[in-house]
Order: structure tokens, then sequence, then C-alpha cells
């Protein structure tokens, strides 16, 4: 049986989604070492996306093929019940043979907050950047403008020795402000690694006027990371959903 997994947690504590032999403090690691005790021998899971050390999610999928068949209600609550207080199982169910969390995905949506206030947030510190200054908003609009679309985001990949096709779809760039914060949400068909992280620290860098809109849109023919904007902390980004469907129904929705 093939089960879809709906997963959130808090990333600071840990080496990012993916499996290491190196270290045990992975999410995927912990998932999978507590459905392998359920299940009496090894079991390995499929996430939608490889979130980096530190960064969270509220909506992580998975998917995890088992032998026997399980109640979906008694796989949610046995993970619960073994899993780290700082990841969670929100939901469980059975899905095709052939689902695949990342391959049948459609698109990403993440959240990126920064705090702009002259006081620290102390109680959201591990998941806001705490920037401290308040860039011009209209600026990093426009920013984004140029950044949205299809394009070769090879300046904003942090892997240099990236041998696959670098470009992207950015369907949407949302920029919000409220008292003291500013949140980005960014809605792809896929994001490079450190993507959203280094397209922050650029929009940051324009809206305190260190970098001119017209280098923004030299960067995407450039394609050098090394002339793009510096990387934004992890611990202000959230995956906050991953996509199956028509990204404009699924966006409506937030």
């Amino acid at each position: 049986m093939n089960y879809k997994i709906l997963v959130q947690y808090d990333g600071t504590r840990y080496e990012g989604w993916q499996r290491q032999e190196r270290t045990e403090s992975t999410i995927q690691g912990k998932i999978e070492a507590v459905l392998s005790k359920m299940c009496g021998e090894e079991v390995q899971i499929q996430g939608a996306g490889r979130t980096d050390a530190g960064v969270h999610a509220k909506e992580q999928v998975a998917n995890v093929h088992l032998k026997e068949q399980v109640d979906p209600q008694e796989v949610k609550q046995y993970l619960n019940r073994y899993l780290p207080e700082d990841i969670a199982v929100s939901e469980v169910t059975e899905v095709p043979e052939r689902f695949h969390s990342r391959l049948n995905a459609t698109g990403k949506i993440y959240v990126y907050r920064i705090a702009t206030g002259e006081v620290k947030k102390v109680f959201e510190r591990r998941y806001i950047y705490d920037f401290g200054e308040k860039p011009d908003m209209e600026l990093m609009c426009r920013a984004a403008e140029i950044l949205t679309g299809t394009h070769d985001f090879k300046s904003f990949c942090a892997n240099r020795r990236m041998k696959k096709s670098t470009v992207r779809t950015i369907y949407s760039i949302d920029l919000k402000e409220k008292e003291g914060e500013i949140v980005i949400t960014y809605t792809g068909n896929g994001f490079l690694h450190h993507m959203i992280r280094i397209l922050t620290g650029t929009l940051l860098e324009v809206g305190m006027k260190k970098r001119s809109l017209s280098s923004v849109a030299e960067l995407l023919e450039v394609r050098d990371r090394e002339k793009a904007g510096f990387t934004a902390p992890a611990k202000g980004l959230t995956l906050e959903k991953v996509l199956y469907s028509p990204l404009q129904k699924e966006s409506e929705t937030l």
C-alpha cells in the first residue's frame, strides 16, 4: 500500500529534510526510524522536496510504500507518539500505487519572514530573520516583478557545480508589510539550492538601495552566483505547501 503523509516541523535543530549517513539529525531519518520500528523492517520514504538545515515546514509531503495494509489513522497515531516534539504528522491517507510525492508535485509555496523593527521578536526568533531595518517596499516589489516568470536562475543557485537545468518558473512573489515585519510568499514550479534565500537577500539589497533594479535584470543574464545578493538565514524560511493540482486554484486558497 502507498501512503501519503503530511508533515510539519521546526527545522531549527535538524540538518535538513534529506537522510544523511553522517548524522541522524534529519527529518526524513527520524520519520523512517519510527516507521521501521512500526513495521519491524527497514522503511524508506520519499519527500516532495529537500528543505535545507534550519528551514521549517507547515506542510511537507512524503509518501511511503508498506508491505502490509495498515489503517492510515494508526500510522498517524504511531508516528506522532514516537516522533520528536518538533516533528508532527497532520494527515496520513492511502493514495494510488503510482503516486510519488516529488515527481507528481506541480509546484511549491514558500514563505519568508523578515523582522524590520528595532525591537527583536524574542518569542519568534526561530522563525523570522531579524533584519532590524526597514527597506523600501516599493523598490522590492518592482524587483520582484523582474524576477517573476520563467528564467534561468543560475545566479540564484548555491550549487555552482549544478549540471541540470537551472531554468525555473516563479508564478508570483507576493510582498506584504505589517507592523515590524515583511512577509514574502514565493510560488513556483520548483526552486534551486538556496534559491529563495538568495532571492530574498537580493530583494533586501534593492530595498536598502545597495543594488539597482537594472542589476536585478542583469543577474538573469550573467548567470553568476557571485553577482547576486547575500543568502538570507534559513530560519526565516518555511515551506508552506506542496501543490499537486492547478497552481492558480491552489494559491487562491491561501
